[in-house]
């Protein structure tokens, strides 16, 4: 398959690598696969059935960051072995507290750790690398897993979904409406040798067919206010539910929107990137 690459540059007073990682995040919604950081910004790789320049500078335009001005040029480039540039350019095993360790399966598995997650590396975003992503398994960490019914709503690659069940969840749904995860997620799952826990909705999920003791979003903060009470809706009284994708600008609009309904019990803070713990109103999880 051949790809567009496309090299973004900034005009802006925040710091390139903030600006990377919100880019990288809002393009991964519209089909690019694959970052690299550059001298003056990123890479972006989408490939060339996908690429739509309208798609892409209504994208831009709509740039959650204020003050900053996004150039790009794009480019042609033939289909390349893009696990073997990951390999090379910037994927590397990421590790997360004391007990776990998000690798791709061409690294050597190293000793220590109790949770290997092996993800494929078709997208920057999902791979642990994001501070989004990372933020959710620290908070993870600090829940029950065993035997819990779990969600990841928005799951991308399945990387959370994956780790629920390697932490021992009984069973977990990973729901996404991007047909893209699709492929991404259940080769994932079957890398990591968890199919017999995992399940897949395409699409809007049917907030009937889920009742979760542990709900997982890491999405955007527009999405998460938008679904806050179809998040409520599958989550059982006493459940809890872990956030993320929330820029530093929009998180007390977060707080306002799950303060009905839930209990913030911890938060993490990396950069420009905020993931919550909640705890869901009622009973006992």
């Amino acid at each position: 398959m051949n790809y567009y690459e496309l090299s973004f540059t900034y005009t802006s007073p925040i710091e390139k690598e903030i600006i990377n990682d919100v880019l990288a995040a809002e393009l991964g919604k519209i089909g690019f696969e694959s970052f690299t950081e550059s001298e003056k910004g990123l890479l972006g790789y989408i490939s060339e059935a996908l690429y739509d320049k309208k798609t892409l500078d209504d994208k831009l335009a709509d740039f959650p960051l204020e003050n900053t001005r996004i150039d790009y040029i794009s480019k042609w480039v033939e289909s390349k072995d893009w696990n073997e540039e990951w390999e090379k350019n910037y994927f590397k095993p990421i590790r997360i507290g004391n007990e776990c360790i998000i690798r791709a399966s061409f690294h050597e598995a190293e000793p220590g750790y109790t949770y290997n997650i092996i993800i494929d590396p078709k997208m920057a975003f999902g791979t642990g690398n994001h501070e989004t992503t990372s933020t959710c398994v620290l908070l993870m960490q600090k829940l029950d897993f065993t035997d819990k019914i779990v969600l990841d709503m928005g799951c991308g690659s399945g990387i959370l979904g994956i780790t629920a069940a390697k932490l021992g969840a009984k069973e977990v749904t990973l729901s996404d409406i991007d047909p893209q995860a699709i492929e991404a997620y259940a080769a994932n799952i079957k890398l990591n040798k968890v199919e017999a826990k995992c399940k897949t909705v395409c699409g809007d999920l049917d907030t009937g067919s889920v009742k979760a003791d542990i709900v997982i979003a890491n999405i955007t903060a527009d999405v998460l206010i938008r679904l806050k009470e179809q998040l409520g809706d599958v989550l059982k009284p006493g459940g809890y539910a872990v956030i993320s994708g929330i820029i530093n600008a929009r998180v007390n609009e977060v707080m306002a929107a799950y303060s009905d309904g839930f209990e913030l019990l911890d938060s993490v803070n990396r950069g420009e990137w905020n993931a919550m713990l909640l705890k869901k109103n009622g009973g006992e999880a």
